[in-house]
């Protein structure tokens, strides 16, 4: 008989678990990130101004994520409410070099990064002699290099205390289970502050499922998912042609390989929204010959946070709800409502892209396409989902 295969262990994320995630935009102060917020939220919230901490307290906003299944859904139904899922977004106060010793808004700016579950990371690479840079000149590997180094200053900081904490009982000694687990969780916290001091971010090791569990409750900056936004000038963008985009390219492959760079111009996107209708925003793109990268960004964003959806659809409502990949069915019914994870009992499930093969239910239904699944079901992304629950008790 063949040896049995060992049961690949699923990769325990970074990160808290849940399904409302929160996304931090940072940067550099006078970078373009509170325009960008209110670009890619749609409302007036944030401070835009040509001086470093014109944002203090954090804003937040909702995002609508953008999704071609989600528009044919609500075309197919014709429901009296729409729902789309949405992303909700940060804008945080720029940082300074020496934030992590509490230089500038410091200590608040990495308290509120602590605060989100991923990072926008805006980088400057457009000139304008009316926009002041708080390092003096436009230099994006230098920036890159300052925001880096300072979210690990910060990290070695929060691990040493951690360490510090750890040390404290497990000096008592002992060989009971409890000092057992404090004595790995102790040597778990040591090759943490090793990593961050041979100057590399929390997300680049490959933790096994027991590490993560000592490293989620720390959150740590730099074991948040990032995605680089390459601010340009509205003319590079166009052309998408800037003289320092492959140094930036260099710099994320050597010290955050993996992490998608995405560019964008601020002031293009700002000016779209000056726009009365959308219908002639789309018209102003396809006369320059581009298109708005917010879409891209949104979805980027879901993405390496490991989101996906699954949708509930009807002539009263379409909706989308926003769950972390791997959810099971009962865990993606608590998502709906919190009575229904405790009182599921199965539901009925089909995949967007087979409805959209087969154009309706009814078809669907003929060929034997509509599954019933149990507590054991994985949710896919795209899954359309009918969950069948008891009564709950009062």
């Amino acid at each position: 008989m063949p040896p049995k295969k060992k049961e690949e262990e699923k990769k325990v994320l970074l990160g808290r678990p849940g399904n409302s995630l929160k996304s931090g935009i940072v940067g550099l102060a006078n970078v373009g990130k509170s325009t960008l917020f209110q670009a890619i939220t749609k409302c007036s919230l944030g401070n835009p101004a040509n001086f470093p901490y014109a944002t203090i307290e954090p804003e937040e906003a909702r995002v609508i994520v953008p999704d071609d299944r989600y528009d044919w859904l609500c075309e197919q139904y014709k429901p009296k409410s729409k729902v789309p899922a949405n992303l909700t977004v940060y804008d945080i106060a720029g940082l300074t070099r020496g934030a992590s010793t509490g230089a500038g808004l410091g200590n608040a700016f990495l308290s509120h990064i602590r605060a989100v579950d991923a990072i926008f990371q805006v980088v400057r690479c457009f000139d304008d002699a009316e926009i002041i840079h708080v390092e003096g000149d436009v230099d994006p590997v230098r920036d890159l290099t300052i925001i880096s180094e300072e979210l690990r200053i910060k990290d070695i900081e929060f691990v040493e205390k951690a360490l510090e904490n750890l040390k404290k009982q497990t000096r008592r000694g002992g060989q009971s289970l409890e000092m057992k687990k404090l004595k790995e969780e102790e040597a778990t916290v040591e090759k943490i502050l090793a990593w961050l001091k041979d100057g590399k971010d929390v997300r680049k090791e490959n933790w096994t499922p027991k590490e993560v569990e000592v490293i989620n409750p720390l959150f740590l900056l730099s074991a948040k998912p990032v995605v680089y936004l390459v601010n340009l000038s509205e003319k590079d963008y166009i052309r998408q042609k800037n003289k320092h985009l492959p140094k930036i390219a260099e710099w994320v492959k050597e010290h955050a390989p993996g992490d998608p760079i995405l560019p964008l111009s601020v002031a293009f996107e700002e000016r779209l929204t000056r726009f009365e209708t959308e219908a002639e925003a789309e018209e102003e793109c396809k006369k320059l010959g581009t298109k708005s990268a917010l879409p891209k960004i949104i979805t980027t964003m879901r993405k390496m946070l490991d989101l996906g959806s699954f949708f509930t659809t009807g002539t009263d409502e379409v909706r989308q709800w926003t769950i972390r990949n791997g959810t099971k069915a009962p865990q993606a019914a608590g998502v709906i409502h919190g009575d229904f994870e405790k009182t599921f009992i199965q539901c009925i499930v089909y995949n967007y892209e087979l409805l959209k093969e087969y154009k309706d239910e009814a078809s669907l239904r003929a060929a034997g396409k509509i599954m019933t699944k149990g507590k054991d079901y994985v949710v896919a992304d795209g899954d359309i989902i009918l969950i069948k629950a008891g009564a709950a008790k009062s």
